[in-house]
């Protein structure tokens, strides 16, 4: 791999450097992705688009992270937790700041206790095992969300 492929895998992969953060970098993640998030618009399939063209470029890179950084799933990569949160906050009704909050907390405690598949899932090698487990569990959080919103209405 040359070493301009190199540079651009780990950059996208860590989604411009926010994956080098110190300390939780998953967590830095999911704050990346609700920024993300909320800057689109929210008329139109903008926000559907974003995660789709996020998701496939995560799908497309991860496997080459593991080879970049020299690990499986290395932590720096969070475009994951950026595509899992916008994931867990689509098509909510997100008319206050308490279902961002809400979506945020569920998503980072479905992407830690890793509910099955989400566990099986991250066992798997490449992008599909870096990229699996974090958009089961934000689709976890997303029907968990959508199901309590409906019955608190």
């Amino acid at each position: 791999m040359s070493g301009a492929l190199r540079l651009g895998v780990r950059w996208v992969t860590t989604f411009f450097g926010i994956g080098f953060l110190p300390f939780v970098p998953g967590t830095w993640g999911s704050i990346a992705g609700v920024g993300v998030f909320v800057i689109l618009p929210e008329t139109g399939l903008w926000r559907v688009a974003v995660f789709a063209g996020i998701t496939a470029v995560g799908l497309i890179l991860c496997g080459s992270s593991e080879t970049v950084f020299g690990r499986k799933d290395p932590q720096y990569v969070v475009i994951d937790e950026v595509a899992g949160m916008m994931l867990s906050l689509l098509w909510l009704p997100l008319y206050n700041i308490k279902v961002f909050f809400l979506a945020f907390f569920l998503f980072r405690l479905l992407d830690t206790v890793k509910p099955f598949p989400a566990r099986w899932i991250q066992d798997r090698h490449g992008a599909l095992g870096i990229m699996g487990d974090d958009l089961a569990a934000a689709a976890y959080a997303n029907l968990v969300l959508q199901a309590v919103l409906r019955f608190v209405s």
